[in-house]
C-alpha cells in the first residue's frame, strides 16, 4: 500500500509520536507547511480551508477535530485537506499558552471568580473524571448518577474555554486566511514557471537529440553512397 509504513508504529510509539515528533517538532511544522503550498487547488480555496482547519484546532474538541474541520470546510467550500492540516496549529507545545489565554478571557466574559492555576484545573478535571466513572458503573449498579463534578467542569472549565478560543481563533485563522493567499499563489506561480522552464529544457534536449539522429542518419546514406561508387563496375 503506497505511503504505508514498513514496520506500524506501536502504541507507546504512537502516543509518544502526538506528544513530540520523532524529527522534532520545526520538521513536523516544516512538513505541514510544505504540504499545505502543494496543495493543486485554487489558493483562496486553500486560505479558505486553513480558516475553518485553524479555527476547530483552536476550540476544545478532543476526539472530534479531524471531523469538525471537515465540515467546516465543506461549509465555506475550502480545502479539505487544507483543513485537516491547519488543525495541527495546537499541539503540546501551543496549547498550554493558549488554554490560559483562552480560560482567563472565558472567565472574564462569563463574570466567573476562580483561582486560574493548575491546582483548581487539576481539581476540576479530576471530579469530572470520577464522576463520568461513576456514572458509567452505576449503569450495573445499585448507584445513582451523580453530576456535581462534571457539571462545575462544563460552567467553569470547559463553557469559559470554548467562548474565551473563540475570539481568539477567529483573529489567529483571519490572519492565516490572508497570509496563506499570496503564500500559496507565489508558489503556484514559481512551480508553473519551474515546470515551464525543466518542459523548454527537455524540449531543446529532444531537439538536439533529434538533430544528433539526422546527421548520424544522413552520413550514414552518404557512407553507403560512396561505398556503392567505389564498387567494381559501377559508372
Amino acid at each position: 500500500m503506497i505511503f504505508k509504513r514498513r514496520d506500524p508504529l506501536t502504541w507507546s510509539a504512537w502516543l509518544r509520536e502526538q506528544v513530540y515528533p520523532r524529527g522534532g517538532f520545526k520538521r513536523a511544522i516544516r512538513y505541514v507547511v510544505h504540504r499545505m503550498r502543494r496543495l493543486p487547488d485554487q489558493p483562496h480555496r486553500v486560505a479558505r480551508g486553513v480558516f475553518a482547519g485553524s479555527v476547530v484546532g483552536f476550540l476544545p474538541l478532543p476526539g472530534l477535530q479531524f471531523l469538525a474541520a471537515w465540515g467546516a470546510a465543506r461549509l465555506v467550500r475550502g480545502n479539505v485537506l487544507a483543513a485537516l492540516l491547519a488543525t495541527f496549529n495546537t499541539n503540546p507545545v501551543t496549547t498550554p499558552f493558549f488554554a490560559v489565554l483562552a480560560l482567563t478571557l472565558g472567565h472574564w466574559i462569563m463574570g466567573i471568580e476562580a483561582p486560574l492555576n493548575g491546582k483548581y484545573v487539576g481539581h476540576a478535571f479530576a471530579q469530572a473524571g470520577r464522576d463520568l466513572w461513576f456514572n458509567v458503573t452505576a449503569v450495573f449498579g445499585p448507584e445513582t448518577t451523580r453530576w456535581d463534578g462534571l457539571i462545575q467542569f462544563w460552567n467553569e472549565i470547559y463553557l469559559p474555554y470554548f467562548i474565551g478560543a473563540l475570539g481568539p481563533a477567529l483573529v489567529i485563522s483571519g490572519i492565516a486566511y490572508y497570509v496563506t493567499i499570496p503564500l500559496v499563489e507565489a508558489y503556484q506561480k514559481a512551480r508553473a514557471a519551474s515546470a515551464q522552464d525543466r518542459a523548454e529544457r527537455r524540449g531543446r534536449m529532444r531537439a538536439k537529440l533529434a538533430e544528433a539522429a539526422a546527421k548520424l542518419k544522413l552520413r550514414g546514406e552518404k557512407g553507403g553512397e560512396e561505398a556503392d561508387d567505389d564498387r567494381p563496375g559501377s559508372p
